[in-house]
């Protein structure tokens, strides 16, 4: 029999995160394999005194990675185990400014985005002329993102430069990046999962009290058919991360659509009821069939 480890965050504790690896495990052992859950706070992987990689996970022949810890993912490759997603795509998504620059120049319509500057010092103060070229590249609003994070958290809007100073000051010793806000699609997007390359289905995403629309912050979903336009961006970004399995969010531009973020490990509770959509079982039956071409 197959065996899996589905590994969550170590302090993992919403109930949508449980109830994700809950339902990988159901649609898991409806296929005869057996799937463990585990939490990631036993040094799954670790360096031996002699530089060796050490692992904790013998007897798995695969597993789901819902966590985003960079170092445990790579040093468990290291050891020949294949995770869903790979190390380089959960590490490449984890980190807002780095997804943007992997899908640079691939012809995927983003917001302009300017790098935050790295500052060590938390008593040196932005710059006049660091709050002026942001300002005059993004004019207001604009967004302010935590390069992690996600549920909106870390994301912020800066009406004028009062605010832009107050919320860059906030950030300026974390990475972060600052974006032009794309107006129209004001407290609205497009939640959009893609696994194995391919678009599996749409759900749009609004809210009435705040520019983010993300379900966990009050947003409310409806099914949305995703025009070809729409499909083609999500597929060639998950494609050129080398996703498995992820959750793409589109804003609506007034002449086109904006790709705004890759979620490696996009939540799905809310995507299956609002669609109807399976997803847990996509996912499944994609491991799987991979697993299969492995053997």
């Amino acid at each position: 029999m197959m065996r899996a480890v589905i590994l969550i965050n170590a302090y993992s504790g919403p109930e949508h995160s449980l109830y994700q690896s809950g339902r990988l495990k159901e649609e898991l052992e409806k296929r005869g394999v057996a799937a463990d859950i585990r939490r990631n706070n036993f040094f799954a992987a670790s360096l031996g005194d002699g530089g060796e990689v050490l692992s904790r996970l013998s007897g798995y022949d695969f597993c789901i990675y819902l966590d985003k810890d960079k170092y445990i993912s790579r040093l468990l490759e290291k050891t020949g185990m294949r995770l869903f997603n790979p190390h380089a795509a959960v590490e490449a998504c984890d980190d807002k400014m780095t997804t943007a620059i992997c899908l640079s120049d691939a012809g995927i319509p983003m917001p302009k985005t300017l790098p935050g500057l790295l500052c060590y010092d938390p008593s040196e103060r932005i710059t006049d002329e660091t709050l002026d070229s942001v300002a005059a590249e993004l004019g207001f609003p604009l967004i302010v993102k935590t390069s992690y994070g996600s549920l909106g958290k870390g994301v912020a809007k800066a009406e004028d430069r009062e605010e832009l100073r107050t919320l860059a000051e906030q950030v300026k010793c974390m990475p972060h990046l600052f974006q032009r806000c794309i107006s129209s699609s004001y407290g609205r997007d497009i939640r959009v999962i893609v696994i194995g390359g391919k678009y599996v289905a749409a759900m749009e995403r609004r809210s009435l009290h705040d520019f983010r629309s993300n379900l966990e912050m009050g947003g409310v979903g409806s099914p949305f058919e995703a025009p070809e336009e729409v499909r083609a961006m999500c597929e060639k970004a998950a494609r050129l991360l080398r996703l498995d399995y992820c959750g793409v969010d589109v804003l609506f531009g007034e002449r086109g659509y904006y790709l705004c973020e890759v979620n490696s490990n996009a939540f799905f509770r809310g995507f299956e009821e609002v669609t109807g959509v399976n997803v847990a079982r996509l996912y499944t039956e994609h491991i799987l069939s991979v697993m299969e071409e492995r053997s």
